[in-house]
C-alpha cells in the first residue's frame, strides 16, 4: 500500500501529466493507492459544486483509507513533527502535511507526493519514506 498526498490526487482529477500522476495511475491499477481522512478532506473541499462533491465522495469511498480512526496520538505525532521542523527553521506550509506524514510513518508506508514540504519533513524525520518524483 502507498499513501498518496492530496496534491497528486488533485492532479489526477485535473488530468494533469506528471510523473507522480503516472505512478498513481499504476498504483490504482494494482489496488495499492491509499488516502487518509485528511487527504480526502483536502480533495473534497476543492469541489466546484455539490454534484462534484458528491461524485468525489463516492470515488474516495472506494479508495483504501489508512488510519480511519485518526486518534489523538496521531495528531500529537503530527504536532511533534511540525514543532521539530520549526526548531530546525523549516516551517511547513500546511499542518495537514504533518498529519499526512505522521500517518505514513505510523502505518509504515511510503508517501507518493508532489510537494516540497514532504522533502523537508523527511530531513527532520528519517522514518518518513518518500517515493521520489
Amino acid at each position: 500500500m502507498i499513501l498518496v498526498d492530496s496534491a497528486v490526487w488533485i492532479d489526477l482529477l485535473r488530468n494533469r501529466d506528471s510523473t507522480a500522476v503516472a505512478r498513481l495511475r499504476a498504483l490504482l491499477d494494482l489496488g495499492e493507492a491509499a488516502a487518509t481522512s485528511v487527504i480526502v478532506q483536502e480533495v473534497l473541499q476543492g469541489a466546484a459544486s455539490a454534484a462534484a462533491f458528491a461524485e468525489l465522495r463516492r470515488y474516495f469511498t472506494a479508495i483504501p483509507l489508512l488510519g480511519t480512526a485518526e486518534t489523538l496520538e496521531l495528531h500529537i505525532a503530527a504536532a511533534d513533527l511540525y514543532a521539530r521542523a520549526r526548531w530546525r527553521a523549516i516551517t511547513p506550509r500546511s499542518p495537514n502535511d504533518c498529519l499526512i506524514a505522521a500517518a505514513a510513518i505510523r502505518e509504515d508506508v511510503p508517501l507518493l507526493h508532489d510537494d516540497r514540504d514532504f522533502e523537508q519533513l523527511a530531513t527532520v524525520e528519517p522514518r518518513l519514506k518518500l517515493l521520489r518524483r
